[in-house]
This record gives structure tokens, C-alpha cells and sequence, in this order.
């Protein structure tokens, strides 16, 4: 049985490599479309989904990985990230059935820490306007709007020790 080591983990949930045995449940949130309404990569077949997950992915051309929760290695959602020079880019979505648990708040924090320490950079999100939840969380853990772009509100993490979301221009 593949089991991709995890890359990065909180208290009850890792992140790892997608495996052929998320598959489904990952199809199944990712095509609910009133779920997904505010989200990018949905309505892909099983097969269009399985060639873009299990093959190899790099951080800096962006990549999809699988949140799971240890206890019982249930696919809980998944997290984008992409490395672009000085920024890493991040996404997240959790399966409505995992909704309102903590799990999105967790596992972004872990992913957070895990970007902090391969250096110096700026830590940016999207997220849609009216996509109230993820822009509460993103503010909760430490991000303000700072642009909008083709529609999707732009977020950066502020810097911690300043306080600001001051950028290196």
C-alpha cells in the first residue's frame, strides 16, 4: 500500500501526497457545486482528477495535497500551495462533511508554520468576496486584504513581529 510520508501535520491531521484511495471522496466534495461555488479546480471527471493528483507535483509550479485526519486516515479536504520567487501562494478546502470542526483553521496554521520555516516570505491568499467563511479565517489567523484582482480579494499575512503587513518591495 503507497503511503506518501506526511509533509506537514497539526494535532490531528497531516498533509501527504494524494493516493488512489482518496480519490473518491475527494471527486465527491470537489463536484458539489453549491460547495464549491467560490473555488477553482471542480467539475473534473474521476479520471481528469487522478491524472493531475497522483502524478508528481512541485510546490513551485503549485500543488494539491491531501488533508487527512490521523486518527482514522479520512480524507478531510485538501491545500494548495505555490511558490512563486519571494511568495508562497496558499489555498485550502475542507469537505462540507468536516465543516465547522476547526480543521480548516488547524491545518492552515500548521501549513503557515511549515512555509516560515523554509524562509523569508510573503505568505498570500484569494479568496471571492462574498466567501465570508474563508475570509474570516484568513483574517483569524493573521491576514488583511491588500488588493483585489479580477475579482478575488488578495490577503498577505502580516508580518508578526511588526505587526504590519508591510511589504519588501
Amino acid at each position: 500500500m503507497n503511503n506518501p510520508q506526511p509533509i506537514f501535520q497539526s494535532q490531528r491531521c497531516c498533509t501527504r501526497r494524494f493516493t488512489e484511495s482518496d480519490l473518491d471522496a475527494f471527486v465527491e466534495y470537489r463536484n458539489n457545486e453549491e460547495w464549491m461555488k467560490y473555488q477553482y479546480f471542480k467539475g473534473l471527471s474521476r479520471e481528469e482528477y487522478e491524472d493531475i493528483l497522483l502524478k508528481e507535483q512541485s510546490v513551485e509550479s503549485g500543488a494539491q495535497f491531501a488533508i487527512i485526519r490521523k486518527a482514522d486516515q479520512t480524507l478531510l479536504g485538501d491545500v494548495y500551495i505555490k511558490k512563486e520567487e519571494d511568495t508562497f501562494w496558499i489555498g485550502y478546502t475542507i469537505s462540507p462533511a468536516f465543516k465547522r470542526q476547526g480543521y480548516a483553521y488547524e491545518i492552515t496554521w500548521a501549513l503557515i508554520q511549515w512555509i516560515q520555516r523554509q524562509g523569508e516570505f510573503k505568505i498570500m491568499a484569494g479568496a471571492a468576496p462574498e466567501n465570508i467563511a474563508s475570509i474570516q479565517l484568513l483574517e483569524k489567523l493573521g491576514f488583511a486584504q491588500v488588493d483585489e484582482e479580477n475579482g478575488e480579494s488578495i490577503f498577505l499575512l502580516h508580518d508578526r513581529s511588526s505587526g504590519t503587513t508591510e511589504t519588501k518591495e
